[in-house]
């Protein structure tokens, strides 16, 4: 597998642009399109919350065959909490983005992402639509322009590709993703999209997808909050020319590898910008019973806001640790707990833990707490 540069036009067949469309009052980028020459398996994974906003009931509609072509993400309005209108305005956008595009509405995923509660100015995107389109590209840059567009309170972009090859043929995967807060996933994610060139089918990409997310931003948190817009959507044009991937077996596996690899780089670059934050922090938990109880361990202690204040102030107090462990009621004893914490690079803090109750394990990523996640969030609107 070969680290590439750029992001999600980097496979073949799509294409990318980013602009400011008035949104943001920073006149900032704030809309981003996506697009595939030809028709895509698409799979995707979306926000628990039970308060979604509109674009996501909107786009599972649309994904629920496991076809797209398009991606279009606002920035700066969440588009959330605005009961029909917000409907009818997601909906809108689609029609819209798939008119100018010549594609099918139900082809096209729209997603939102900023402020709960106002309504989406609509006129605002529709304006913006034609010039968004007639910039559309496949250099390395327009990939960077719509992973910026997406930002709100990230600091940089975040993307990355790889390459590999599958039956002898050089398969690429690229993406982006945004977030900074309300990173707690639990079968959601930030904003991310995965674009490749792979052929493989709806239901191998499903699972391909879920397995991924499962290994990467399933394991991070910056400060356990849900987030009501957030989900991955991946999109495969088939166009390296692989055998189509249809079945289990080293294809497969050989791609879910690098799936996951993408995901987890742009998990970890999202960790590295969390509101506020100096520091990544990575839990790990070993001799759990299950791989599930090692995960919940790993959760309440990178949720623990006397461990993440600990490591932003290079304190190493192990004892937080330990109160946040066995905060859970576990079985956890005295004599077969051991905790190791250690500082690289004074960027890094690393905590392992032990819990002697078996073989299981897991690592979860996050981030240190500190002032400046207050001031950004206490302005935040």
């Amino acid at each position: 597998m070969k680290t590439l540069r750029g992001g999600v036009t980097q496979p073949k067949g799509f294409q990318a642009n980013g602009i400011a469309c008035g949104i943001k009052k920073s006149g900032r980028p704030d809309l981003s399109l996506i697009v595939s020459d030809v028709p895509c398996t698409a799979a995707a994974v979306y926000t628990k919350n039970s308060v979604k906003a509109a674009p996501l009931i909107v786009t599972k509609k649309h994904l629920a065959n496991g076809c797209a072509r398009a991606v279009i993400t606002n920035s700066g309005n969440a588009n959330c909490f605005t009961g029909p209108q917000g409907i009818a305005h997601a909906q809108e956008t689609a029609q819209v983005i798939a008119h100018q595009l010549k594609i099918k509405t139900r082809e096209t995923a729209v997603s939102s992402t900023g402020i709960i509660g106002k309504p989406l100015p609509l006129t605002k995107i529709k304006k913006a639509v034609p010039v968004l389109v007639s910039g559309l590209g496949t250099s390395a840059a327009k990939g960077t322009v719509a992973a910026t567009a997406i930002m709100t309170t990230d600091t940089f972009v975040k993307e990355t590709a790889v390459s590999l090859k599958i039956g002898g043929k050089t398969v690429t995967i690229g993406g982006c993703a945004k977030g900074s807060g309300m990173i707690e996933p639990n079968m959601a994610t930030m904003l991310a999209y995965v674009t490749t060139d792979a052929a493989i089918d709806k239901r191998m990409l499903k699972q391909a997808l879920a397995d991924a997310v499962d290994r990467s931003f399933h394991c991070i948190t910056v400060d356990g909050c849900m987030s009501t817009n957030y989900m991955t959507i991946v999109l495969a044009t088939g166009l390296a020319g692989n055998r189509r991937i249809t079945v289990k077996g080293q294809a497969f596996d050989v791609f879910c590898q690098a799936l996951t690899a993408v995901c987890f780089d742009l998990a970890k670059k999202i960790m590295r910008d969390g509101e506020g934050a100096k520091k990544l922090l990575q839990v790990s938990i070993s001799g759990a019973p299950t791989a599930a109880t090692a995960r919940r361990v790993a959760k309440v202690v990178v949720n623990s806001n006397l461990v993440k204040t600990a490591a932003y102030g290079k304190n190493a107090n192990w004892g937080r640790v330990a109160a946040a462990v066995g905060s859970l009621g576990l079985n956890i004893t005295e004599d077969r707990l051991t905790i190791q914490t250690r500082m690289i690079g004074g960027r890094d803090v690393m905590i392992h833990a032990d819990l002697g109750l078996g073989q299981a394990e897991a690592t979860v990523l996050t981030c240190d707490l500190t002032e400046d996640y207050i001031k950004i969030n206490g302005a935040y609107n």
